[in-house]
């Protein structure tokens, strides 16, 4: 999938552009301008920053509103999500005010796509059955539009020690390498994973 070619000015990374803070670090701010500029490679490299936190909010999400996913019904929901953030011009990308990282921006668009698109496929396999949120109560759009939020986001970490919670924040809603993650915390580099996979399990055993 290309990323479409700017069709208008794009504002300089100095004025018109959420300012460098540490919710914007370079790296991103980068990738986000050559996105927008539509520099060779940069849809492809923006993909493999967040692919795997999109995913994840996926896979959660689904957990969340007890709905099984087939490989398909993830595959097609991925490409949903990715095509959001293209349609209008990258208009989702555009929108980023960096009030939050860029990743728990795009954690809560992926959400809101995810939850749609979860709603379409309980309306194909169940017919008149309504997906709920496990309390009880009908997603409409009012329900979409609340899920929208960064205190959903938030919620897939209560449950979890404050170690763990940093953890999944830094790799699942910062993009943050393991590297990263070893320099930021002190955690040798060989424990990151086992903690994360813990952590994991932790709210999956919640959610269900």
């Amino acid at each position: 999938m290309d990323f479409p070619q700017a069709t208008g000015p794009v504002p300089p990374l100095d004025r018109g552009s959420p300012p460098a803070s540490p919710l914007f670090p370079p790296e991103d701010r980068q990738l986000l301008h050559n996105c927008l500029q539509g520099q060779p490679a940069a849809w492809d490299a923006f993909v493999e920053r967040f692919g795997g936190l999109l995913a994840f909010v996926i896979d959660r999400t689904a957990v969340q509103r007890r709905m099984p996913l087939t490989p398909a019904d993830r595959d097609d929901l991925l490409a949903d999500i990715l095509l959001e953030i293209l349609h209008h011009d990258a208009a989702v990308l555009r929108g980023y005010a960096g009030r939050s990282s860029l990743a728990t921006y795009l954690a809560v668009v992926a959400r809101r796509v995810a939850v749609r698109g979860l709603v379409r496929l309980a309306e194909k396999n169940h017919g008149r059955h309504t997906l709920t949120d496990g309390h009880g109560h009908a997603q409409g759009d009012q329900g979409q539009d609340r899920l929208a939020d960064r205190e959903q986001v938030e919620m897939m970490l209560r449950g979890l020690e404050e170690t763990e919670a940093k953890l999944v924040r830094l790799h699942h809603l910062e993009a943050r390498s393991y590297g990263e993650i070893s320099q930021l915390t002190g955690m040798p580099l060989g424990s990151i994973g086992p903690a994360l996979a813990r952590a994991r399990q932790k709210m999956k055993l919640r959610a269900e």
